[in-house]
């Protein structure tokens, strides 16, 4: 039913290639933070105008809205990218390399942000086949908190009204280009930062005797915490406590520090039970160094909430994807314990965040994300726009006028 439109996107798809490649090392070459994607949004910005998609912008700061209307009255529909980059040093030796010391896109959103823009070339080209809105989302600051997409919601990206729904898309290299997968419902865990200082009384390692030792009662702390999950969620519903960092100003080996600050993440797939555990984690950590004649200051910044795929969004999407790239090609995701601010749309609106594959046939050139030598398959770029394009026109195309 819908041949002749693959075949029209794929062919726009292969035409566009070059240009959204180039686009893509041109933004790998210049990542730019969360919130500090000012160059980043110009290129966006002069794509847009070449192509005569009319767009708002100095959403979250640096992001970009843009607005592609169908030839027929019908819903409005949005499609969303991330821009912001990471605070790694790149090891790669290609010629698109990062030029920003010690800032990489190492999580894809260059990516994200070069499909969206070839899909809305493909979408301005065939907008008198479609039968309502597209808005498109160039969303800065998803790397940190409180996260652009809460940004731009408060600001009043729904002010008119409630999308049918949301897409976004995410690189993932253990699937090989060509391929792209997805899960309905509950989809991947919310997210909290956990920062606490231990205080002591510091002196001479050689008489601990004299000094309330902080690093003793910090080490206690990080066991004890390791319990919040293993004793109070139910063994069937995923979470995650993790200590990743530990530090005290100054000290020596015969040295007992002032102070330890440890800093944590807290995930969960249980809205309920992650906000019970705020409380839990202060009263331990308080209580456990009091037993050993410390204090403590927990500070728990609360992040992005559950991201939950809506089912039908999600299974029309899937379906729309087998129809582009074959049965073979998409595949059924895991739940994950990583998190997106993009789970803030999901609080307003049907949406689905599925997964692209980025990767080769040789999965030893595959590297994770948030890994200082994260590359992509660039022939993933092709299917992304495509993809994406296909779904937005399938979908709108049979809507009534």
């Amino acid at each position: 039913m819908h041949a002749e439109l693959i075949s029209n996107i794929q062919k726009a798809a292969g035409t566009y290639f070059d240009e959204i490649v180039s686009i893509r090392r041109d933004l790998h070459q210049h990542p730019e933070l969360s919130f500090q994607e000012e160059r980043t949004s110009g290129v966006v910005a002069r794509f847009l105008e070449t192509h005569k998609i009319p767009f708002t912008t100095g959403w979250a700061g640096h992001g970009i809205v843009a607005t592609i209307q169908g030839a027929y009255e019908g819903p409005t529909v949005m499609l969303r990218a991330d821009m912001d980059a990471l605070p790694i040093l790149e090891k790669n030796e290609v010629p698109y390399k990062s030029k920003n010391d010690g800032v990489m896109h190492a999580c894809g959103h260059d990516v994200h942000t070069s499909s969206l823009l070839g899909a809305a070339a493909i979408l301005k080209q065939f907008s008198d086949a479609l039968h309502g809105t597209v808005r498109l989302i160039f969303q800065p600051g998803e790397e940190k908190l409180p996260g652009g997409a809460s940004m731009m919601i408060q600001e009043g990206l729904f002010k008119e009204g409630i999308p049918q729904w949301i897409l976004g898309q995410h690189v993932h290299p253990p699937l090989e280009a060509g391929h792209v997968g997805f899960r309905s419902g509950l989809y991947m865990a919310s997210a909290d930062e956990i920062y606490i200082t231990v205080k002591g009384k510091g002196g001479h390692a050689a008489t601990p005797h004299l000094c309330h030792d902080p690093v003793v009662a910090a080490a206690r702390v990080i066991t004890a915490l390791q319990e919040v999950v293993s004793r109070t969620i139910n063994p069937l519903s995923p979470a995650v406590l993790t200590i990743g960092k530990i530090t005290t100003a100054g000290g020596a080996t015969n040295v007992i520090p002032e102070a330890v600050h440890l800093e944590g993440t807290l995930r969960a797939m249980d809205e309920a039970w992650r906000s019970e555990t705020h409380l839990r984690i202060k009263q331990l950590v308080q209580q456990t160094c009091e037993a050993l004649d410390c204090t403590a200051e927990t500070n728990i910044l609360v992040g992005y909430p559950c991201l939950m795929n809506d089912e039908a969004v999600t299974a029309n999407c899937r379906k729309w994807a087998v129809a582009y790239l074959g049965e073979e090609n998409v595949h059924e995701l895991p739940q994950r314990m990583t998190a997106e601010d993009f789970a803030f749309y999901t609080q307003h609106a049907p949406a689905s965040f599925y997964r692209l594959g980025t990767g080769w046939a040789d999965q030893s050139r595959n590297i994770p994300v948030h890994n200082n030598r994260f590359d992509i398959n660039e022939t993933a770029l092709q299917t992304g726009m495509g993809l994406m394009a296909f779904i937005t026109l399938a979908s709108l195309a049979d809507s009534p006028s």
